[in-house]
């Protein structure tokens, strides 16, 4: 048949009558035409008669089509580029028996045939086997297919094995809140927390036709990929770099453990264009087994979920907008008497003790007096100490790529009257979810910009197509001056003033502030007395920063202060990311 046409072609390149046009054309034609068989007999092969070659292929075990299960991976990244695997799908099998076939038989043979293999109850075996009008049970699932041939060579009547596919998660525990999981609800099977939810339209796979084939993906993806932003058969590459990740859960649980908190969480990420490194809260779950766990509340992420009152952390915010508006500076002093009196309420330092007369702002920050801050917002007034609260869009969700986020409590800041804004220049009064803030406290250290934290920089798809993701990044109302002099500050809290000023980097310049603040009661009837707050945040390099690391701790024992509860875990952060980056001394 080829040697026909090759004939056929030798000929007609011989003829001297024909013109070299038309030997050209003739040339294309059986060129194009031989094509088109290969690409026909392809489309055979991977689509007419998918079924039947994957039929032959599992022929040994039974496949049922609405057991098989395909969804798309989620990766880490780590700093040289290298993927980890964060979830992903595994195939084993899972066994099932025909009641109405090994009721007949010895029942207790069978059991104890599969038994030697893979352990299994047996008060639950002969539950299922003694089933009337039954035909089918499952008896075990995720088996190996180690096990799996080592049962089907028994050739029992009555058990047969299927193929199935599951979820799996590689790290357990670790980023469990943003991973989330896979459940039902109702009916409807698929993400239900983090970005399995989040991306749960990315992630998803045909449920009629999961297996992937040139073709079929071509054809029927045109349109999709073309016309829709948003579409099936990704996978996601994530910001979180697993060693960092490890590195701030195996902190975050010493903490916890040593002080008997009640929550502990933290947040490492870029301040300059939002990526997320590493997001955590203790306690966690294992999302392989999450079924285990009884307190379903520990599946929701407080770091985009709730909200909390946190203190003076929140002081650099109202500083940086008295700086901005020309209203105070570093030197500014002013005569500390312990206590101010706001409409007949007194606001008390956190030691009720007054420093004197001669006391500048940079004090007011490095011993975080309250009676400072107060006179901050007094000479800003009300409107502008709410324009430029507000401007740091602390009422705005920052759009973080995880579900359920909420926005910061912040109605005190339209009361008329003035102790509401009292409370809220030290950080009583006015709530923010720990994502937020620590976008707002970001915009301190690069240049007054407000980005938009994320976890996913990019989707690839099994068709061959990427999307690399972009998120918005805004203006705060502070100047780029404001955000260096407002860091020389915290730089100055560092160096001189934490641990005493031993915790100062030779190399390093490094911006820090502590927050203690009583925990607010539920119903909302005022504060508890004997449980606070513990949060923590500092960026390094100070003047050029690439992290951002924001810690918090609810109701620890035994402790007083944050600068106590934080400030070696800080610093062993500090430490690591410097050391594991390869960070470049700045001083």
């Amino acid at each position: 048949m080829h040697l026909h046409w090759i004939l056929i072609i030798q000929n007609l390149l011989e003829m001297k009558s024909d013109s070299f046009l038309l030997r050209t054309k003739i040339l294309s034609f059986l060129l194009i035409a031989i094509a088109l068989a290969f690409i026909v007999k392809l489309f055979i092969l991977q689509v007419v008669k998918n079924e039947t070659f994957l039929e032959l292929a599992e022929r040994q075990y039974v496949t049922s089509s609405t057991d098989r299960f395909e969804r798309g991976s989620i990766f880490f990244q780590k700093k040289d580029g290298i993927l980890v695997s964060a979830a992903g799908q595994i195939s084993g099998f899972k066994i099932a028996i025909n009641p109405e076939i090994v009721s007949k038989g010895d029942t207790l043979s069978v059991y104890n045939k599969i038994n030697e293999i893979i352990p299994i109850d047996y008060k639950s075996f002969e539950l299922k086997v003694n089933k009337k009008n039954d035909t089918y049970e499952e008896i075990a699932n995720r088996v190996s297919k180690f096990h799996a041939d080592k049962i089907n060579a028994l050739k029992i009547q009555g058990v047969t094995l299927y193929r199935e596919k599951w979820r799996l998660y590689p790290g357990e525990n670790l980023a469990s809140h943003s991973l989330g999981f896979l459940g039902f609800k109702g009916d409807d099977f698929g993400g239900r927390y983090g970005l399995e939810r989040h991306y749960d339209k990315s992630l998803s796979r045909s449920k009629d036709n999961p297996y992937v084939n040139f073709f079929a993906e071509v054809f029927s993806n045109i349109n999709k990929r073309f016309f829709t932003e948003e579409r099936a058969g990704g996978n996601l590459v994530t910001t979180i770099e697993p060693v960092v990740q490890g590195f701030l859960e195996k902190t975050l649980q010493g903490v916890q453990e040593k002080y008997s908190s009640q929550a502990v969480a933290g947040i490492i990420m870029n301040p300059k264009n939002g990526e997320i490194y590493a997001i955590s809260a203790k306690p966690d779950f294992n999302p392989n087994d999450f079924s285990k766990i009884n307190n379903t509340t520990i599946f929701s992420n407080p770091l985009v979920e709730n909200v909390f009152e946190f203190g003076s952390v929140v002081k650099p915010l109202v500083l940086a907008a008295g700086l901005d508006a020309g209203v105070i500076t570093a030197d500014t002093k002013y005569n500390d008497e312990g206590f101010v009196m706001v409409e007949g309420k007194r606001i008390n330092n956190f030691d009720k003790k007054g420093r004197g007369v001669g006391v500048t702002m940079q004090e007011v920050l490095s011993q975080s007096l309250n009676t400072g801050m107060v006179l901050t917002y007094q000479k800003l007034g009300k409107q502008n100490f709410k324009d430029y609260m507000f401007g740091f869009l602390i009422r705005e969700k920052t759009n973080i790529d995880l579900p359920n986020e909420t926005t910061g409590l912040f109605s005190n800041l339209n009361s008329p009257r003035e102790i509401e804004f009292a409370n809220a220049s030290f950080g009583q009064g006015i709530a923010f979810t720990p994502i937020g803030l620590t976008r707002a406290l970001a915009s301190l250290g690069n240049g007054g910009k407000l980005v938009t934290p994320h976890l996913v920089k990019e989707i690839n798809y099994d068709d061959g197509g990427k999307k690399v993701l972009e998120y918005p990044i805004y203006d705060s109302k502070i100047s780029k001056e404001t955000s260096e002099e407002i860091t020389r500050m915290l730089v100055n809290v560092m160096d001189k003033s934490l641990k005493g000023g031993k915790a100062k980097f030779e190399h390093h310049s490094v911006a820090v502030k502590t927050g203690t603040a009583q925990v607010a009661k539920e119903d909302g009837g005022g504060y508890y007395s004997d449980r606070n707050i513990h949060s923590f945040f500092g960026y390094f390099p100070a003047y050029d920063p690439e992290f951002i690391v924001f810690l918090y701790t609810i109701y620890p024992k035994g402790v007083r202060y944050a600068s106590e509860t934080w400030a070696d875990p800080f610093l062993d952060i500090t430490k690591f990311l410097l050391n594991y980056y390869e960070v470049s001394p700045d001083r």
